[in-house]
């Protein structure tokens, strides 16, 4: 059986063959270069990786398309949509503004939890950038929060700590203290939030993932394993959340040789 098709890239950076189920692209085969000893010509070593993982990719392609379904079904960011916040989904209402600026609202109705989206005529083609910015403010509330809960009894401080948008990662810790977070974390779970923060907070302690490091996670988030594993199933659905149509996921799967 042949195996799938798919879009190689060569890396300086690689040491090893790695796949990843790409949104934009579909299978993506990263190898070193040529002039790596050994890899001037992989062909075989790609088609014999590929045939013995065909059932990881395949599963993995096939979640991929279904989530794609799932959000074009919730509707974008009309009227009466449905976008996940705090790991629920929230019914979106979206109306013209009363006031000087756009606005979020979380409203809780005996239907359930809805965000209200109050529009400027101004900011009608931009319902994305105001919920970012909501988004964002809630993020930065609940990460500050869990931080502060965890990071005395850890024994660190971190020196700064940034809210972006990364496209590979949730978070990440320099060795001078300072942490970045991503926003789109305040749609997931609060404790999904809060073991990327463990985690990151933990690597203030112990650098590198040893058993060191783990146990430390542990000591806070016992059941760190299972919302990692929720992050990575759901990571297409919260990186494409604020798009119209589905949008490309920012946390590729992957899975490498060696």
């Amino acid at each position: 059986m042949a195996p799938p098709p798919y879009v190689l890239r060569r890396s300086a950076r690689s040491r090893r063959l790695r796949i990843t189920i790409d949104p934009e692209n579909g299978l993506v085969v990263t190898i070193p270069l040529a002039t790596r000893r050994g890899w001037a010509h992989p062909e075989h070593l790609i088609d014999d990786f590929l045939r013995e993982r065909e059932p990881w990719i395949r599963r993995h392609l096939d979640r991929q398309a279904r989530q794609r379904a799932e959000l074009r079904a919730r509707g974008g960011l009309r009227d009466g949509a449905s976008i996940r916040y705090l790991g629920v989904l929230h019914r979106l209402r979206v109306a013209a503004a009363g006031g000087r600026r756009s606005t979020v609202a979380r409203i809780v109705t005996v239907t359930g939890p809805e965000l209200h989206l109050g529009l400027l005529a101004r900011d009608a083609d931009r319902a994305d950038r105001v919920l970012t910015g909501w988004f964002k403010d809630q993020a930065r509330f609940a990460i500050d929060a869990t931080i502060a809960d965890h990071a005395a009894d850890l024994g660190v401080t971190p020196t700064a700590v940034a809210i972006r948008d990364p496209r590979t990662r949730w978070g990440s810790a320099s060795r001078q203290g300072r942490l970045m977070f991503s926003w789109r974390l305040v749609l997931a779970p609060p404790e999904a939030l809060e073991t990327v923060v463990v985690h990151e907070l933990a690597h203030l302690r112990v650098f590198g993932h040893g058993p060191r490091f783990w146990a430390v996670v542990a000591s806070r988030r016992p059941d760190h394993m299972a919302w990692r594993r929720w992050l990575r199933s759901h990571s297409l659905e919260l990186h494409g959340a604020l798009a119209d149509t589905t949008t490309e996921e920012q946390g590729s799967i992957e899975s490498s040789a060696g």
